[in-house]
């Protein structure tokens, strides 16, 4: 049996990573949507949003739009590829992020 004091300290919020989190990525991993509710909507705001989740080894990642975007050029111009890295900079609404291939050369 566990006390509350064991399950508090043991305790770790749910929480979604980033794509960019990890070295490299399946193209052909699953991806799937998820509807959350935005916490402290302003006025006119839609108070729900979708994003784009994979699973990795039980954790998830957010999958931006903007990197589904970059990856479909990747896969029109190299459409063989089987692995793809995210990286990340910037920070809030001012994040950009590129994708390269991380197959080895043919």
């Amino acid at each position: 049996m566990v006390t509350l004091k064991e399950a508090a300290q043991a305790y770790e919020p749910p929480q979604t990573l980033n794509i960019a989190d990890l070295e490299k990525v399946p193209v052909d991993i699953e991806i799937t949507e998820e509807e959350h509710e935005r916490k402290n909507p302003k006025e006119g705001e839609e108070k729900s949003f979708k994003v784009n989740i994979v699973m990795i080894n039980d954790k998830k990642y957010r999958v931006p739009n903007s990197v589904l975007e970059k990856m479909k050029g990747i896969l029109e111009r190299l459409p063989k590829t089987k692995y793809v890295s995210v990286l990340k900079s910037g920070t809030g609404m001012n994040t950009s992020y590129q994708v390269l291939p991380m197959d080895p050369p043919v």
